[in-house]
């Protein structure tokens, strides 16, 4: 895995991180409630404490897709082109769903079933006034579903193995941390500056062009040095062609000296002949 793909993902947090406001900010809200009673400097570190639990949900989940990827996927693509190829499909996949493509929108629906299930575990959490409860809810806020999560898990299935897919997943959940820690008046100030200049879609459009970049230049690449490659080597046929083209000059040469000498020779008689008369 490159720094540029933990870069990739790591943007791909923070400028979704708006979605992620939406998905989230009930579940931050019920989170904050809860802490009402407790001293300014322990709610901070309650908050850093979910934060950490959920960072470590996705890097599980990022780790269990990095297996995923070395187990099933690798054993079919060694000694070709395929991971690469993988790789740049899976980064425009994800661009255009930052874009605003709905591709994940079903996927989402299978993922709150699953949140649905949890509820009964989730409201044992609260409230969050201690530390194993704050490090619960986030493990357990790392399974909400979003289709940012799961497109971050793609990429992470493409990452080569499962460590750097938990540390892809979590630099991704990263991003994400400042618009969610962020106070009433920050959290609008981010949102307006990110929706105003398009900084979601700017970057939904980088991952779209990195991912045809990853998938073509490579291939234009190599045609390239096969055709310089073919320019390179000797024609056969204009080889040939020289080849009997030098073998005529010497026959040529050798004609043309041989009826130099039946000249030469023709004199030298006529020269013998009119000294004798």
């Amino acid at each position: 895995m490159t720094t540029a793909l933990l870069v990739a993902a790591l943007l791909m947090g923070f400028f979704g991180s708006p979605h992620c406001l939406g998905m989230c900010g009930g579940l931050v809200a019920a989170f904050s409630l809860s802490m009402k009673d407790v001293s300014p400097a322990k709610r901070r570190a309650l908050i850093a404490t979910y934060h950490f639990g959920r960072l470590s949900s996705y890097a599980v989940l990022g780790l269990a897709a990095g297996f995923i990827g070395t187990t099933v996927l690798e054993p079919l693509m060694k000694g070709n082109s395929t991971p690469r190829i993988l790789l740049g499909l899976v980064l425009v996949f994800v661009g255009f769903t930052m874009l605003g493509a709905p591709f994940l929108t079903k996927l989402e629906r299978v993922g709150m079933r699953f949140w649905q299930l949890l509820s009964p575990i989730r409201q044992k959490v609260f409230p969050l006034n201690t530390y194993p409860r704050a490090l619960a809810a986030g493990l357990l806020w790392g399974y909400l579903p979003c289709g940012l999560v799961y497109g971050a898990l793609l990429i992470a299935v493409v990452a080569h193995d499962p460590l750097s897919g938990a540390a892809l997943m979590f630099v991704f959940g990263l991003g994400t941390v400042p618009m969610l820690v962020a106070t009433h008046e920050t959290v609008n100030w981010l949102r307006d500056k990110i929706g105003r200049l398009r900084l979601r879609q700017i970057n939904g459009a980088i991952m779209v062009l990195s991912g045809l970049a990853v998938v073509v230049v490579p291939m234009v690449m190599a045609n390239m040095h096969s055709g310089h490659d073919m320019s390179a080597m000797p024609s056969h046929g204009s080889g040939d062609h020289m080849q009997m083209t030098d073998t005529q000059m010497m026959d040529m040469s050798h004609n043309n000296r041989d009826r130099d000498n039946m000249d030469h020779n023709a004199h030298e008689g006529m020269n013998h002949s009119n000294m004798s008369n």
